[in-house]
């Protein structure tokens, strides 16, 4: 059976706690799961010392973001089987520390226009994850019925970014595109770009993949358009590249639900994704 291969828990910016995912996972009739939490490598340790739970195998990742600055936009890299090392416990340590220092800045400042808004309810549900995030305000607000949901209206006039920037809005620095491809070079992970329809990467994306930069490509993702993925399905053929999927789930931490297992990566790519990370690290 395939595998979902983007997943978010509680301990980013998902809503679920990371223990009840193999379950859901098991539960879609899933083989393979792996959690892929934002920059962090609280998902890569859970996936390494529970290498099967309710009978579905772990693959250890993390959605690392990158910044392309020519193009100013961000870019999500998965990245599976990385080694658990100290480059990266270093980077996402630096990048715990961006995102609480940017968001808590936005929490304090949102206190002094909604008096409802205490930062210390956002850090309760930011417990799991050990920094704050947007959904972790959000979350807050839409629990007192002070948000129109999670990404809507009420997020866009705080945190938006085009056209008017959001009034709370301040965001971490993130590496360069190139500076992330090294760390999961570092890693001896592998590189599978995300989404690309979502940041309207498809330009990054040839670029890339011309270079011989990524192992693979995500197609079959809920945001991705039918333009890209025929696009993608034509240059994982052409450069030879894996094709992985997955739903990019966050719990109830979404506009629209897309439940475990919606969308996923076929065995023979799995098992494509798992010989690549053996090779690299004999």
């Amino acid at each position: 059976m395939p595998g979902d291969l983007h997943t978010h828990s509680s301990c980013s910016d998902g809503s679920t706690p990371i223990e009840k995912l193999p379950w859901l996972a098991a539960c879609a009739g899933l083989d393979w799961l792996a959690i892929s939490d934002h920059d962090t490598n609280r998902s890569v340790r859970y996936a390494y010392a529970h290498p099967e739970q309710n009978g579905v195998k772990l693959i250890p990742a993390v959605e690392l973001t990158a910044y392309d600055y020519g193009r100013e936009h961000r870019v999500h890299i998965l990245c599976y089987y990385p080694d658990d090392c100290e480059a990266l416990t270093r980077h996402t340590a630096v990048m715990d520390k961006r995102r609480y220092d940017a968001v808590y800045q936005s929490c304090k400042e949102l206190e002094e226009i909604c008096p409802q808004f205490k930062t210390e309810e956002a850090l309760e549900f930011a417990k799991d994850s050990g920094t704050l995030y947007k959904a972790h305000v959000m979350r807050v607000l839409w629990q007192y019925g002070l948000s129109d949901g999670m990404y809507n209206t009420v997020y866009r006039s705080l945190f938006g970014l085009r056209p008017v920037r959001g009034k709370i809005l301040h965001t971490p620095v993130y590496e360069t595109v190139d500076t992330i491809l090294n760390l999961i070079q570092e890693c001896r992970g592998v590189a599978v770009l995300a989404h690309p329809s979502v940041y309207h990467s498809m330009p990054l994306a040839r670029e890339l993949i011309v270079a011989g930069r990524l192992d693979g490509v995500e197609i079959d993702h809920p945001r991705n358009t039918e333009e890209d993925k025929a696009e993608l399905e034509q240059l994982a053929a052409e450069y030879g590249l894996i094709v992985t999927g997955g739903t990019d789930y966050h719990g109830m931490n979404t506009n629209t639900p897309h439940p475990v297992g919606t969308c996923t990566t076929a065995d023979e790519q799995i098992a494509r994704i798992r010989a690549l990370a053996e090779a690299r690290k004999k």
